[in-house]
């Protein structure tokens, strides 16, 4: 499961024929943060014409959730060039909203695939795109003696540490890669025991 997605939000702004086309896109991982951007737009740009939109929830290659709406462009025209777009590049947990001041010319079905699919293009060109790694929080069981040992192999990991809580022993909630917990696991051996979700830590 490799793929791409945004650092941070980004925007670009194209003009065909008068119409104006502004186009955001932003980082997201549900569609309810998706939901969130567009009804923002919505009120920031509450004379526009159209706010049309496309999302990629998860892996774009093999995705989990993907929605598009043309928001009363003519079917077809708008939401899926956009969503081509990131499919294209292969970029998931993002969602792109083009809004449309309409110029007077009226650009066509081909025109307006042509434009919202160029607004999403010049949007993707602004993006800072980072590898998606799925990450995430265990807690590490240890010996006051061997927490630092365990910091020093969390740190080599390139994991966090986003919390210890100290009695009989020290209990480390840490966050690193998924696919790193067994290498944690092995490196820890005798320094420390990374706890199931299920087990709980006894104060």
């Amino acid at each position: 499961m490799s793929y791409q997605t945004l650092k941070r939000a980004v925007t670009a702004r194209l003009e065909i024929k008068k119409s104006e086309f502004i186009a955001y896109a932003y980082p997201v991982t549900s569609r309810e943060q998706a939901m969130f951007h567009v009804e923002q737009l919505r009120e920031q740009y509450a004379d526009a014409r159209h706010h049309c939109w496309a999302y990629i929830i998860g892996d774009p290659n093999n995705t989990t959730s993907a929605g598009f709406d043309d928001d009363g462009e003519p079917n077809g025209t708008a939401g899926r060039p956009i969503l081509n777009v990131l499919q294209h590049k292969a970029i998931g947990n993002v969602i792109i909203i083009v809004v449309r001041y309409f110029g007077g010319i009226k650009l066509g079905a081909g025109g307006l695939t042509r434009a919202y699919a160029g607004a999403a293009q010049a949007v993707v060109d602004e993006m800072i795109l980072l590898p998606y790694v799925p990450m995430a929080q265990v807690q590490i069981l240890a010996e006051f003696a061997t927490e630092a040992q365990c910091r020093y192999v969390v740190d080599s990991l390139n994991g966090s540490i986003d919390d210890v809580a100290y009695s009989k022993q020290v209990t480390l909630t840490v966050t690193l890669a998924e696919a790193d917990i067994d290498h944690l696991k092995k490196r820890l051996a005798m320094d420390g025991r990374v706890l199931n979700a299920s087990e709980k830590v006894n104060e």
